[in-house]
């Protein structure tokens, strides 16, 4: 498979590495440095794209390779306010599009856990649930798109929360977020449910970036020669 790295920087050599190992070719790197080779006849070399930039240069590269005809995987952060203009332009388009907030198996499973545990807790109502997240001081967005996810599931399911905000909480109905920026850090998750007798909590730390990169190298195997917008639960068939 011919894969285009939009973004090489740490994220992006992590991925070059696996997919290198299971025996793909890179033929295209854009960077900073070289944004100006980022055409479409250079991309069209691709059968998939994998994206991971900024939230600012996101957007732009997922409707650009809509344009050009090429899938997409996408797993940077911060930018989605624009998701439902990105899905429908993937349909108009008859495009492929796959984001995840986090491409680690790992944190899959870790998802699973916490919609399994928010539907446990969601009659015991003397426990407060609460997150923390804590990455590398390079990290641009706060808070995490994991958990802000994480979040998302709990709210879906709680009796009590609401909406999540990125500080201690303020009123009952607030689900916080804590974010610590810490170095060196490639990613921790917690979420704990406490009350007066005794704390439930659940954990996903990362130890490398390579659990990141295998996922999305394993995504954009899935996504090869197929239509529509997908997720990492249709990658790992949960």
């Amino acid at each position: 498979m011919n894969i285009a790295l939009l973004g090489y920087g740490k994220m992006g050599k992590a991925i070059e590495e696996i997919a290198l190992q299971k025996g793909h070719n890179i033929v295209l790197k854009i960077n900073d440095e070289n944004l100006h080779e980022l055409t479409a006849t250079a991309i069209r070399k691709a059968d998939v794209a994998i994206e991971f930039t900024n939230p600012q240069s996101a957007v732009h590269n997922i409707l650009f390779c809509f344009d050009a005809g090429v899938p997409i995987v996408c797993g940077t952060t911060g930018w989605l306010n624009e998701m439902n203009m990105i899905e429908q332009k993937c349909k108009e388009k008859n495009g492929t599009f796959l984001y995840a907030s986090n491409f680690s198996i790992g944190v899959n499973i870790f998802f699973e856990l916490n919609k399994k545990l928010a539907l446990l807790m969601k009659q015991q109502l003397n426990y407060n649930v609460s997150i923390e997240e804590t990455h590398h001081t390079e990290k641009k967005d706060a808070p995490s798109g994991t958990a802000i996810t994480l979040a998302e599931e709990i709210i879906k399911t709680s009796q009590q929360k609401n909406k999540w905000v990125n500080h201690i909480e303020a009123a009952s109905d607030e689900l916080s977020i804590i974010s610590k920026r810490i170095d060196p850090a490639a990613g921790t998750h917690s979420i704990k449910y406490s009350s007066d007798v005794d704390d439930i909590e659940i954990i996903h730390t990362a130890h490398n970036r390579k659990g990141f990169a295998a996922g999305a190298v394993l995504a954009a195997e899935f996504i090869q020669n197929k239509k529509g917008i997908f997720y990492m639960k249709d990658v790992l068939n949960f």
